[in-house]
């Protein structure tokens, strides 16, 4: 390949759905960035791929920087993957990308699965476009102004949430949006024990029951109409 940079997107959930180009990419690369070393060896040995991997997440990557420009200016390949899904969205990746932009250093992508749109397709919401607004803060006032925001919208706003906070989300989202709001909940997206939900954030909850949330969740608010 080419010396540059390749963002490369890696399965959501079922390892199936890594694609050739991807495959292709990571075993080419000289170099590979992750966001967990631990969780992208899993995939790693999975396909036998073999490139070495170092580690590329919000509290380093900064410093990563330098020495990611200075593996390509030396004629080198470095692939970027994230836990899981493509990279840059909601996870770490953006400052690798604009300081390779900034030195002039060709940028391309291996693209792949993406939560937001797997569970979009999924709802039955879509169609007319959407808003991505990625995880709320975690501050009580600014998680509500962002809801009261989303409120009115006439697309369906796609989050992510975490598992530990999904039932608080539905809670404020019934606070502050109504009772009545439409709402689709996808957790552990392509994997054995995906699960769909559909309703107002109370029937959600109840479905739910006493059972303790597991797997990344994303949660989409339906437009207004």
């Amino acid at each position: 390949m080419d010396s540059g940079l390749y963002i490369v997107g890696t399965p959501i959930g079922n390892l199936g759905d890594m694609t050739a180009r991807g495959i292709e990419t990571l075993k080419a690369a000289n170099l590979i960035i992750a966001e967990d070393t631990r969780q992208t060896r899993k995939l790693l040995t999975h396909f036998e791929i073999k490139t070495h991997c170092i580690s590329c997440h919000k509290f380093n990557e900064a410093q990563r920087c330098e020495e990611i420009i200075t593996r390509i200016r030396n004629g080198e390949t470095v692939a970027m993957v994230t836990d899981s899904g493509m990279p840059c969205i909601s996870d770490p990746g953006v400052r690798v990308v604009k300081a390779c932009q900034a030195a002039g250093l060709p940028i391309t992508s291996a693209p792949g699965p993406t939560a937001a749109t797997t569970a979009l397709a999924l709802s039955g919401f879509g169609g007319h476009g959407f808003l991505f607004a990625g995880f709320l803060p975690r501050k009580s006032g600014a998680r509500r102004r962002t809801l009261e925001q989303c409120a009115n919208l006439p697309v369906p706003v796609i989050f992510y949430e975490s598992p530990y906070r999904l039932l608080k989300f539905l809670a404020e989202i019934e606070t502050v949006m109504g009772a009545d709001r439409t709402i689709f909940a996808a957790r552990e997206l392509t994997k054995k024990f995906e699960e769909l939900l559909s309703g107002t954030p109370s029937e959600i909850r109840q479905q739910f029951g006493d059972r303790t949330v597991k797997g990344e969740c994303v949660v989409i608010i339906a437009p207004v109409n």
